[in-house]
């Protein structure tokens, strides 16, 4: 029943055209509260992040499943867009045409009650191709909380970033170049290793497999770089390459 309800809402909610997305000074505010990506960026590059979310923002519909998209859900989810490509100037998601937000987590068939809801976001397949589903609140906790290594949104965007290449296998090959491919590989097997034997602080879930780890370690990178580099010095640098980033 909730994967019918949900390709009723899909099939209708895509009749309906798209309004253009303009940044006004609240958006603004609430990006300075809430992403710290953001405040490091000087003012040049703040507003080239504001209009990359403005061009995100109006080519991708967000649709709330029994939840209201507010304003600060839309900024969070196209913050978690453009900060892991905001090097890549041409960078474009091809490959996503819709968000769904769900208020909490849901289970393998998107049942939003029962006792398997395990999950907080997903990138679609099948005839979810081309579209991406969140918990609002781990969207929301995820950059509420400045501390924590762990953000849904950058992770599943990282998961369709993955994608584009045709796998998501944890090797991004329309972002790393091929001589660090077999670095990469190498460096992410010892590290899967080392959390399996809990000797390692990045979340066990990352040793799943080789796409769980890359999404994992790119939420670390990006929320707690300092402490990645301080902890984790190789797998910084090479993120360092793979990001673009300074």
């Amino acid at each position: 029943m909730a994967i019918l309800v949900l390709l009723y809402i899909i099939f209708f909610t895509k009749r309906k055209s798209l309004k253009l997305f303009h940044f006004v000074q609240e958006d603004r505010n609430l990006l300075q509260q809430y992403v710290s990506f953001y405040n490091q960026l000087d003012e040049k590059k703040k507003s080239s992040f504001e209009k990359r979310m403005e061009k995100f923002l109006t080519g991708v519909r967000i649709t709330g499943i029994n939840t209201d998209v507010e304003r600060l859900d839309k900024l969070l989810i196209a913050a978690s867009a453009i900060i892991p490509i905001f090097n890549f100037s041409n960078w474009e998601y091809m490959n996503l045409n819709e968000v769904l937000l769900y208020p909490g987590t849901f289970d393998e068939m998107f049942n939003q009650q029962g006792d398997e809801r395990t999950r907080a976001g997903v990138v679609g397949d099948g005839p979810y191709q081309n579209m991406m589903i969140l918990s609002k609140h781990h969207l929301r906790v995820g950059f509420i909380n400045n501390d924590s290594k762990q953000n849904t949104g950058i992770h599943e965007f990282v998961h369709l970033i993955d994608k584009t290449d045709g796998a998501v296998d944890g090797i991004p090959e329309n972002l790393i170049g091929k001589e660090y491919v077999l670095p990469w590989l190498y460096l992410m097997q010892q590290n899967m290793q080392r959390i399996r034997e809990e000797q390692s602080d990045i979340n066990p879930y990352g040793s799943s497999n080789q796409a769980e780890f890359f999404a994992v370690v790119s939420e670390y990178f990006f929320q707690r770089p300092d402490l990645l580099q301080e902890n984790h010095p190789q797998l910084f640098e090479l993120l360092t390459q793979i990001f673009n980033s300074n």
